[in-house]
């Protein structure tokens, strides 16, 4: 016997249970909630099924789990107590100042799968990563995508492995001490495959996006569409034992009701954690430089446990790459690479070119921690929306690789890395659809370009995100972390993570305590008991430093020098300070 429900305001007449392969349709039977609620005795786990409404032809349970046959399929039963679970001694862990790493399950390895992705995990346990950040596996229509265009936003996508492969996978990083964070997508669904129309009011017209009208977070209905995802939340933290979420662009959210989706989230995502006796997070990645995403909910904020800080990202891009276009207008100097260490944003509350406006507010570092902010050189986002994916590998030397790194790696920061980013991967990653409307396609071919022209980048080598070879093209090469300039790079991350681990000076996320200082080519970041010293000129330059420093980790060897250490062209030194 299963109990099937779905919310259906929508309907007029009736719901029907369809089970596909006997043909069988059971009535549902309706209350004033607009919810309808079946049994049916000969269903459950591995049953097919789909729901009709007045009618009409059969669609996928909005709250699906499972898409074997895809998100135009039926759904089937997934029963999530079937995992024989082996972590019942995990709880969670704290992530603020961990070391994460975004991997996507598509293009990690060549079989795309999650028990294709185990196999690296004793990669990145002695990489020292903490917590393995998931790309989105809500099933989207298609074989390989990056995964922002899912549209049954409860299930994991089937050629990943389905529910049961996002299982194993967990279970297993927690057998490795790693926790795990994945990435999901709340404020749009895809373009393909989206039926919740059929149901009730999960949209509105009150707002807009770039994707078209708004999820309904504030108009008639938005209750049940907020459980929606908030449900959804919920069961990937219980069902899937996941130890983090973060949730894609949450600036997209339009929520004009009294208590923000986000809040609503944070305080059900706490009380679980304190019932569970486990940690869990919520991260966002937000294009508003507002500090109240990260505060209390008690003290009017949203309660997010941290954010994502492109500001960072951009300020250190900009002042290896020289790059200035677009968004990175702002941005590419010392000075500006030394506010956001220090404040985090770089627009906080000043004109922003890029935007047109004045925009952010500001941090305070007397009050926030640097830890409640996540810091990259690299990430999905800032490799996949170039025009050919490249990596910084591509165009950096490997000492300013190095340079970004250790920036990265001792910034007061919660630190994140992309896949391959620690080997300097020659892979690009591009980004990729595989949608079979042909029609579609051509909009997504068109769409990138009109982007890449939009913001003054040459779009006439773009590859065709339909093109299976633009995917191929983006897995990772495991024969690389063993050899060449890659097996270098890879031994420096390392031993700047193993440093980082050892050293509370170089976790320390008090952002007063955060000081820079520069002269002609360089400059050096203070943190407590040790320097990092960067020499981004052509030529070699003593940089000053107190008697008696003793460089730990040096890209290059350092020479003593009157007044200071000498350091090669494009060249970075972490100094230990004398006591």
């Amino acid at each position: 016997m299963h109990r099937f429900s779905v919310w259906a305001p929508a309907a007029i007449t009736s719901v029907d249970v369809v089970l596909p392969a006997s043909g069988a349709r059971h009535s549902m039977t309706p209350s004033p909630d607009g919810w309808w609620t079946a049994e049916v005795g000969e269903a459950g786990h591995g049953t097919d099924y789909a729901f009709s409404v007045d009618g009409g032809p059969p669609t996928p349970d909005p709250r699906s789990i499972w898409q074997p046959n895809g998100v135009h399929g039926p759904s089937r039963v997934f029963d999530p107590g079937l995992q024989e679970w082996t972590d019942t001694g995990w709880r969670g862990r704290d992530v603020l100042g961990a070391l994460f790493y975004e991997l996507h399950v598509g293009t990690f390895t060549p079989e795309g799968t999650f028990d294709a992705a185990v196999r690296h995990l004793d990669h990145l346990v002695d990489l020292g990563v903490d917590v393995v950040e998931l790309m989105p596996v809500a099933a989207f229509d298609g074989r390989h995508g990056w995964g922002y265009d899912g549209v049954d936003l409860h299930s994991v996508h089937e050629p990943y492995g389905g529910p049961g492969g996002l299982q194993r996978f967990v279970d297993t990083c927690h057998s490795r001490g790693l926790a795990v964070c994945l990435d999901v997508v709340f404020n749009h669904l895809g373009p393909s495959g989206n039926y919740l129309d059929r149901f009730g009011p999960y949209f509105t017209t009150r707002h807009t996006t770039p994707w078209g009208p708004a999820v309904n977070l504030d108009d008639e209905g938005s209750v049940e569409v907020r459980r929606w995802i908030c449900d959804a939340v919920i069961r990937w933290l219980t069902d899937f034992h996941i130890d983090a979420l973060r949730l894609d662009a949450v600036h997209a959210f339009v929520d004009g009701s009294d208590r923000h989706l986000l809040a609503q989230l944070s305080d059900e995502v706490a009380a679980l954690s304190a019932s569970a006796g486990r940690t869990y997070a919520v991260l966002a990645e937000t294009d508003l430089n507002d500090p109240a995403t990260v505060e209390p909910t008690s003290a009017g904020g949203l309660g997010m446990t941290a954010q994502w800080s492109d500001d960072f990202h951009h300020a250190l891009h900009a002042l290896l790459t020289g790059e200035r276009q677009a968004y990175y207008c702002d941005f590419g100097t010392v000075e500006v690479l030394t506010r956001t260490l220090t404040q985090v944003f770089r627009h906080a509350g000043d004109h922003s070119t890029f935007r047109g406006l004045d925009w952010g507010r500001p941090v305070d570092p007397a009050r926030h921690r640097g830890h409640a902010f996540l810091g990259y050189l690299q990430n999905h986002d800032q490799i996949g929306n170039r025009a050919l994916g490249d990596r910084n590998g591509a165009t950096l030397s490997l000492g300013r690789l190095a340079v970004g790194a250790a920036l990265v790696l001792t910034s007061p920061f919660t630190p994140l890395l992309f896949m391959g980013e620690e080997w300097a991967a020659s892979t690009p990653w591009r980004y990729f659809s595989d949608f079979p409307d042909e029609r579609l396609g051509d909009q997504v071919r068109a769409g990138r370009r009109a982007e890449f022209a939009r913001f003054g980048w040459d779009a006439t080598d773009v590859p065709d995100p339909q093109d299976p070879e633009t995917r191929e093209v983006s897995v990772l090469d495991w024969t690389e972390p063993g050899r060449g300039v890659h097996a270098l790079i890879l031994r420096w991350h390392r031993d700047l993570i193993r440093l980082r681990r050892a050293e509370p000076d170089l976790r320390d996320d008090d952002l007063t305590r955060v000081r820079v200082s520069s002269g002609d080519g360089w400059f050096t970041v203070h943190r407590g008991g040790f320097d990092v010293l960067v020499n981004l000129g052509e030529h070699p330059v003593t940089i000053p430093v107190p008697p008696g420093a003793v460089p730990v980790l040096e890209w290059e060897p350092v020479r003593p020098a009157d007044g200071g250490l000498e350091l090669p062209p494009d060249s970075v030194a972490v100094v230990r300070l004398p006591r």
